[in-house]
């Protein structure tokens, strides 16, 4: 049996397009599967984001009224009008506390594609084994005989 057809009646050409079709295989699956992941990934951080906007603009609209509740107070000196902003302020500063408590527990919750890269790696594990041009382990050439690049 030759070089060419080591494995049963496939041509090299065949081989050769055989795996490269498995490999543009395996590329499109690692893609997928780290498309999948992400997108999970990428919703909590999307609802982390919003919740960390949500405190923002809570906390920023609580300045304001705590600014005006602050001027009352010293104004008044006594259980007013002042106070009832005092209240509404701390109010919108204790939501917006629980919506910043609410958006890093989401993205403490990220993490990185840990199967994509594992897979990756084992692929990358695997290519690195391969010899580009599949050889027996030792040529034993009789004592006395040399290889030309025109005899091979």
């Amino acid at each position: 049996m030759s070089a060419v057809e080591q494995d049963g009646d496939r041509s090299l050409g065949q081989l050769v397009a055989e795996a490269t079709a498995e490999m543009s295989a395996l590329v499109h699956d690692e893609i997928a599967l780290a498309k999948a992941e992400l997108r999970q990934d990428v919703k909590r951080a999307g609802i982390g984001g919003g919740a960390i906007t949500a405190a923002g603009i809570l906390a920023l609209f609580a300045l304001p009224v705590l600014s005006f509740a602050a001027a009352y107070g010293i104004h008044n000196l006594g259980l007013g009008l002042a106070w009832s902003f005092l209240i509404v302020g701390g109010a919108h500063l204790l939501v917006a506390a629980v919506l910043g408590l609410f958006a890093m527990a989401k993205f403490k919750k990220v993490k990185p594609p840990q199967r994509s890269i594992a897979s990756a790696k084992e692929t990358a594990a695997v290519l690195q084994n391969v010899k580009p041009h599949p050889r027996p382990a030792a040529d034993v050439l009789p004592v006395g005989v040399t290889v030309t690049r025109s005899s091979v």
